[in-house]
Formats: structure tokens, sequence, C-alpha cells
């Protein structure tokens, strides 16, 4: 599995992990039923502790993305379509909020913010 890890980022390994894991089901290009990498595969490929990758596979499992089988290993959960959606929009509107909340306290008006917004979905996000 292919993942873009970078430890001079603010956001934790593990939250990297999950995050694009996470993203990789949503889009589909994980489909449900479909297996993931153990633990120590995962780690080794990454060159990461075994425990971070424990970490976000737990994170995935809670949100019911992963399936965990005892001496198996992980797995996809299946998801509907809709689901996945709802999964997609909720974690986007929370993280949105969250940005609304820092730009009113940093004095910037609705306007000020929807402008800003309105030019990031017309230029495309760029990360």
């Amino acid at each position: 599995m292919i993942l873009n890890l970078s430890e001079l980022s603010d956001e934790p390994l593990h939250a990297q992990v999950s995050r694009q894991i996470r993203a990789k089901i949503l889009s589909e290009s994980l489909a449900g039923g479909e297996s993931l990498p153990s633990i120590r595969v995962l780690a080794k490929e990454q060159r990461i502790s075994v425990i971070t990758v424990q970490r976000a596979y737990d994170d995935l499992e809670r949100e019911g993305l992963l399936q965990a089988r005892r001496g198996k290993g992980f797995w996809v959960a299946p998801i509907a379509g809709d689901r996945k959606q709802a999964i997609a929009e909720g974690r986007f509107e929370q993280a949105l909020a969250d940005l609304v909340s820092q730009g009113a306290a940093e004095s910037l008006s609705n306007a000020d913010m929807r402008r800003i917004l309105e030019k990031i979905l017309k230029n495309g996000a760029r990360r």
C-alpha cells in the first residue's frame, strides 16, 4: 500500500496513516472485503512503528471502516455508497466548522471566509 507520510508534518504519523487509508476507502480505491497489509508489514513498508500502524487501524476500526479478524488481520468493512458519502460529508463539515471558528476568532467575517472558500473551490484544492 502506498502512503505519503511526512515526519515534518504537524499531523501525527498515526493520523496521517488513518487519514490516507480512510480516503482510499471512501474513494473506493480500497473496496469492501479487501484485506489490508498486516500491521507489521505496513510498518516495515512505511518505516514507521508497529504501534503507529496499530493506532491507525484501531481508529479506523472504531469508525466502522475496518474489520479485524483475530489472528487473520484487517479488512475493509463493507459500507454502502450512501454511508460513505455521509461519512465524508460529516468529516468535511466538522473540519470546516473548526476552520470557521478559527477564522471568526481571527476576526474574519462570513463574507471573507465565503470569498476564500469560493477562491479555493474555483482554483481547486492543492496539497
